[in-house]
């Protein structure tokens, strides 16, 4: 099948919206996308000091289910975002602005997780979509989520 087959025989799908703002849209996605990790990081981080009074880097790899490299690297970027603290074999601290963002995370993740047990999914798949959704959900969005599920 040629290139010119394949744009033919694929039929074209748009919600009537302009380019631009399906563009506009896109570029939202990847946005969030790309803050995911970090979110996750510094909520899981609070999360180990909470329950644990620090956070080492191994704990963070056995939660996450990743190998230290990967928590390493992810470690790195978010001290060069100035999220997180920490040295070489030690844990890992939150600074002002990390601790910020955690508690947002986790505000967010609140909201979600209400909304999706007021409609009456169990708690377990509740909590995994939760996980997903908090990180790509506007303020408007969430305000009606949060209002919904005060309702339920």
């Amino acid at each position: 099948m040629t290139q010119r087959d394949l744009a033919t025989a694929t039929p074209v799908v748009t919600d009537g919206r302009p380019a631009d703002l399906r563009a506009e849209a896109f570029q939202g996605v990847r946005d969030a996308r790309s803050r995911e990790l970090a979110e996750d990081y510094v909520e899981l981080i609070a999360e180990l000091i909470h329950d644990h009074g620090e956070a080492r880097p191994v704990d963070i790899a056995a939660r996450l289910g990743v190998r230290a490299p990967t928590v390493t690297k992810a470690l790195d970027r978010l001290a060069r975002e100035g999220l997180i603290s920490r040295a070489k074999y030690r844990s890992v601290f939150l600074t002002d602005e990390g601790r910020a963002l955690a508690r947002e995370c986790r505000r967010r993740h609140e909201i979600v997780l209400r909304f999706l047990l007021s409609l009456g999914l169990d708690a377990e798949t509740a909590e995994h979509d939760a996980e997903g959704i908090e990180h790509h959900v506007s303020e408007r969005t969430l305000a009606l989520f949060a209002a919904f599920a005060s309702k339920a």
